[in-house]
């Protein structure tokens, strides 16, 4: 942690940017889901996709490119899919509406492929997953990022072509912590960049290039001008599944995609292809959720390498992290802080006395 890190614990920053978001025009309900989603992502160790995006939010609102207290519209359906439109509303209401859609018909029709197009950012998609999970069902989700300019360059290209396209997926383990997979197509998610480049640290090899296409270290080339540009993880590999993550999320649910440039407003735009499935619908349950304690048991117990306290499945990391981060408080770093001090006093809100 760094020295000019905030701590402050999980109740009051609710607290906190809940009022921000009131004041910023959403219901005490709707504040009350988003600033429990953003402090949850914070809680898990993603920085990137905590509190720390209170400001563009805020910013967005203000500019009615964000609209609170928008409601999940359903455009067409059938007994297992249903096409959605987020109606640009804040996707940490808009993303457990959907869900809440998607979890029903699987339960009735022991799948559901659910289509969500003009979200709002969905925050942490794991989030999402782990909705799913609590209901005793599997889930894949791809989700295309449009709207802030495109963030990340094809495998051997130099420039930004699509957005960090997230992918995930959770695995439900009956009277156990699920499985989740919640990860960037992109090496780094923009909000590690920005919390990287907020602490003046500098980033992993093989993340980001500058505007002239030069590999950097520094966090700062991707928010200067001209703007460097993200790669994709595994590179080649890592580029073709964010080039699939954008057609499925973006072109499949009747979302924009990257390439339309001028035609995207001015806010992040998610889209989101889901799918919903129930183990039970496929057979015996029960011996599923035996393999899968099995198989999960079966990777842990290979021995540890240097370093390496115990061998971790998908979804550990959060969980260790949110133990820890309820007993000691939520760091961050000063720069975010201000940021959402600003955003705060944008909208007649003070920063409440830390301490």
């Amino acid at each position: 942690m760094a020295d000019t890190d905030i701590v402050i614990q999980a109740e009051p920053l609710k607290a906190y940017i809940a009022t921000i978001c009131r004041a910023a025009g959403s219901s005490a309900g709707e504040a009350g889901k988003i600033a429990a989603q953003l402090v949850e992502a914070n809680l898990r160790g993603h920085d990137s996709h905590g509190v720390g995006m209170i400001p563009q939010y805020i910013a967005n609102a203000r500019a009615r490119t964000l609209t609170p207290d928008a409601k999940a519209r359903i455009v067409s359906e059938t007994d297992v899919i249903t096409v959605i439109d987020g109606g640009f509303g804040y996707g940490q209401v808009i993303g457990e509406q959907v869900m809440e859609i998607g979890i029903a018909k699987a339960k009735k029709k022991g799948v559901a492929l659910i289509a969500l197009r003009n979200s709002h950012h969905l925050g942490r998609i794991g989030g999402w997953a782990e909705q799913c999970a609590a209901a005793g069902l599997a889930s894949i989700h791809y989700v295309s990022t449009v709207g802030s300019g495109p963030s990340v360059a094809p495998f051997g290209g130099t420039d930004s072509r699509f957005g960090t396209n997230p992918f995930c997926c959770g695995v439900p383990v009956d009277g156990d912590e699920p499985i989740i997979l919640d990860m960037a197509t992109s090496r780094l998610p923009i909000g590690k960049i920005r919390v990287a480049h907020n602490k003046g640290e500098t980033i992993i090899d093989g993340a980001l290039l500058d505007a002239q296409g030069r590999p950097t270290n520094d966090p700062g080339a991707f928010f200067r001008q001209p703007r460097g540009t993200l790669l994709t993880f595994g590179e080649h590999k890592g580029y073709a599944l964010a080039l699939v993550v954008e057609l499925f999320a973006g072109a499949l649910t009747g979302g924009l995609l990257a390439y339309r440039g001028d035609d995207i407003p001015k806010c992040i735009v998610n889209n989101m292809l889901s799918i919903i499935i129930d183990p039970k619908a496929l057979g015996d349950a029960q011996r599923y959720y035996d393999e899968v304690r099995a198989m999960t048991g079966y990777v842990k117990a290979s021995p540890p390498g240097q370093g390496v306290e115990r061998v971790m499945v998908p979804g550990d990391p959060e969980r260790k992290s949110r133990i820890k981060r309820l007993a000691a408080g939520i760091p961050v770093d000063a720069e975010t802080w201000r940021g959402i001090a600003a955003a705060a006093q944008s909208v007649g809100v003070n920063t409440p006395p830390l301490g």
